[in-house]
């Protein structure tokens, strides 16, 4: 008797280890680059917890966010999909979406206990904390509601580090930050960025700020040591997107997209991350890519429907991300669509209106003293600098960098016939993505309200690639002019856009009488894009009269933005 039940006791352990699952733990964080962490270079900084971790774990070196704003960003992380995939890349703003897109809600249902505490900010009228067991400020995987030997999920984010810290308008009265062990004086600045003492600040006190989220994953490893899961929690180290250092946040660079990324498997998973549990890895990921790895992870197969691939687990994907892509929607009230593709050498950046300044006021960014700065020496003629310049400047439609040998991307090589098959091997990529994840970022934000236009555009066969040969700008006037009478708002935007590169570039003189109507649509975004272009095409009074007089008070912001565009 007593033989038979040490035999099934045995039996019993058995089977727990069997069907024993690991707790998985994110921690993320806020408006940080790759380059501000010492694990991934950087000597001006102290991040021991961090480099510990990158050193025991998978240090990620080419991972990108998705988008190099937090709602963009996080719509891509609780979907599994490239965000503009449901209409919700622009930030930072909720539209309705498709039910039952949030993967942690998979997870739940194969008995996870999932919390997060407790930034959700994802770009979707759905009730945001829906796909929680606990949302709130107190939710952890300490929670006393999750049962015995449950396996969690558990997220956290701290915004120690957002740039909400160093949006102080002045450095007045700002704290030494030597005392960190940081010194202004000496860090070093990237290239594109003006040599200011605003700059300085502004770099020196967002370093403290990394320090204080090195110290903030210190808090988390000791309390997995003393409540004795460290054993058996995989933990995924990361920020939303890039840093806070101008030109980062907000832009399709490197600078705002390339975040720290680090996965640690404790010996017992190992087996789990595959061939190599630790180490640097040069692979190509991006936030698409961790719901489908937590799914795996858990044991849960990742729905056909996700555009990521799992990186580890049962469910891992052999294949690998050959080029991967971006995406940008807007600066706050400048409707503006960006992408970008990356094949982890070269860099392609497609602006799809090129007289939209990458610089155009942001109220919200601009209150960090380095942007005022930099607007000061550029706009005030003091500039001596061209590279500092550019930002501010219109931009090509495209451009291609050499990030191994400028990392800057301070070189654009688009003209360079020595690139021609590069830039034609990138813009085919990014094209045929459009079209494979039906990206709905070239829907202007008045067409999203009311409506899940991700359902809307399947139900109606919305002729989407008409819509995106027009948004490239492959036609020539005509197919502009025949556009601005098109039923579908979009198209008449689009076509608008074009006639206003036309008339910018000096390859078309004269307004059709179309577009001149246009200035009359109900759609203040149409209106406003047609009056920036009949300012180019001989009636130039009658577009500012238009952007200055807005049909609505709410639509001002609308012609403001064209106008900054024509000054």
């Amino acid at each position: 008797t007593a033989f038979c039940g040490l035999h099934t006791a045995q039996a019993d352990a058995a089977d727990n280890k069997k069907n024993e699952r690991p707790n998985i733990l994110w921690l993320t964080f806020e408006d940080t680059s790759a380059y501000e962490f010492g694990c991934y270079g950087n000597k001006d900084v102290h991040t021991p917890n961090a480099d510990s971790l990158a050193a025991r774990g998978i240090q990620f070196m080419n991972a990108w966010s998705v988008a190099p704003q937090s709602s963009a960003a996080r719509s891509s992380l609780i979907t599994g999909c490239y965000s503009s995939t449901y209409g919700m890349d622009v930030h930072p703003v909720p539209y309705d979406t498709p039910a039952n897109i949030f993967f942690p809600q998979w997870l739940r249902e194969a008995g996870y206990y999932c919390t997060n505490n407790s930034k959700t900010h994802y770009n979707s009228t759905t009730d945001n904390k829906s796909c929680w067991d606990e949302c709130t400020r107190e939710a952890s995987y300490n929670s006393s509601k999750r049962g015995k030997d449950q396996p969690f999920f558990a997220v956290y984010n701290t915004v120690t580090s957002h740039m909400g810290r160093i949006r102080t308008f002045h450095t007045d009265g700002r704290r030494d930050y030597t005392q960190e062990g940081i010194y202004p004086e000496l860090l070093t600045l990237p290239a594109y960025v003006p040599d200011l003492p605003e700059v300085r600040s502004d770099y020196a006190g967002h370093l403290e700020a990394v320090q204080d989220v090195d110290t903030w994953l210190g808090f988390f490893l000791k309390d997995l040591k003393e409540k004795g899961l460290d054993d058996n929690t995989i933990i995924f180290f990361f920020s939303d997107h890039g840093g806070c250092v101008p030109r980062g946040k907000g832009y399709l660079y490197e600078s705002g997209l390339e975040v720290p990324l680090i996965a640690y498997f404790p010996p017992k998973w190992q087996h789990l991350a595959g061939e190599k549990a630790s180490g640097k890895d040069y692979s190509l990921v991006n936030f698409t890519d961790l719901g489908p790895t937590v799914l795996s992870l858990a044991g849960v197969k990742p729905p056909k429907h996700m555009q990521g691939k799992a990186l580890f687990g049962k469910y891992a994907s052999d294949e690998k991300h050959e080029i991967q892509f971006a995406l940008a929607a807007n600066q706050l009230h400048h409707f503006m669509p960006v992408r970008a593709a990356t094949d982890g050498r070269f860099k392609y950046i497609r602006s799809y209106i090129p007289y939209r300044q990458f610089a155009l006021r942001n109220y919200y960014q601009w209150g960090m003293p380095s942007n005022k700065a930099w607007d000061k020496l550029v706009l005030g003629g003091h500039n001596t600098n061209p590279d500092w310049a550019q930002t501010f400047n219109a931009h090509p439609a495209e451009m291609l960098f050499d990030l191994e040998k400028d990392p800057g991307e301070l070189h654009n090589l688009s003209d360079s016939p020595e690139y021609a098959e590069v830039l034609v091997k990138m813009r085919t990529a990014l094209s045929n993505h459009i079209r494979a994840t039906k990206d709905l970022g070239f829907f202007i934000p008045t067409s999203r309200e009311n409506v899940v236009l991700y359902d809307k555009v399947r139900k109606e066969k919305y002729p989407l690639n008409e819509l995106y040969n027009l948004v490239e700008l492959a036609g020539t006037a005509p197919v502009f002019e025949k556009a601005l009478s098109s039923q579908y708002p979009e198209m008449r935007y689009w076509a608008s856009v074009g006639l206003a590169q036309l008339g910018a570039k000096g390859e078309l003189k004269t307004c059709p009488a179309p577009l001149l109507a246009l200035l009359k649509d109900a759609d203040p975004y149409i209106a406003c894009e047609a009056a920036y272009a009949a300012a180019y095409l001989g009636e130039t009074a009658k577009g500012i009269e238009r952007l200055n007089n807005p049909a609505k008070e709410a639509d001002r912001k609308i012609g403001y933005s064209l106008l900054e565009c024509l000054s």
